[in-house]
């Protein structure tokens, strides 16, 4: 997302978000998940406007607190479908209640969704894309390479001449590691 580097930097919403979130190695779980939902959010519409409605969609989904959204119900979803602060497409909402769930069973069969996530580093994007879309809901390419790279999973999230990108690899990014 090369162009990033070019419009992010003095930004009101992208500038924070470009300097010291994207592309950062994270593996705080609920990091990790509110990453996933935003991606899944943000899917048809403009990064902009998800960085404009995410102080709401962490408040309707709370604080993207991975057991409390699993256990979100159908009272949940029309709170959610009613919420005009939110991006409200039904699909979106019911595969983050759902991708909840199932990080919870990550935590079960891996030790949690980072650990996941580095038992199966490393791997080419369409890998990534076949293995996010049999474990989670609303995963395509896009989502899964964008997710990928604003965690430091996936290379790309900053030009290389980009002053971010230098701050990025003294981080130790999981693409810039031996698999």
């Amino acid at each position: 997302m090369s162009w990033y580097c070019d419009v992010a930097p003095g930004h009101t919403w992208h500038g924070p978000y470009h300097d010291t979130e994207y592309g950062f190695p994270v593996t705080d779980e609920t990091v990790l998940f509110e990453r996933l939902c935003l991606e899944i959010f943000q899917a048809g519409l403009s990064w902009l406007l998800i960085l404009k409605k995410r102080a709401a969609l962490n408040a309707a989904f709370a604080g993207f607190d991975v057991d409390r959204v699993a256990a979100f119900d159908d009272a949940d979803r029309a709170r959610l479908l009613a919420d005009t602060g939110i991006i409200r497409n039904r699909r979106k909402i019911d595969a983050v209640i759902e991708n909840a769930r199932r990080v919870q069973a990550l935590r079960q069969s891996h030790g949690g969704f980072a650990a996941w996530i580095t038992a199966h580093h490393p791997r080419d994007l369409d890998e990534w894309v076949r293995l996010f879309k049999a474990t989670f809901r609303f995963a395509g390419p896009e989502v899964v390479n964008e997710f990928l790279m604003s965690i430091a999973v996936l290379p790309g999230a900053h030009r290389p001449d980009c002053p971010i990108a230098a701050r990025i690899a003294a981080c130790a990014p999981v693409w810039d590691r031996a698999g």
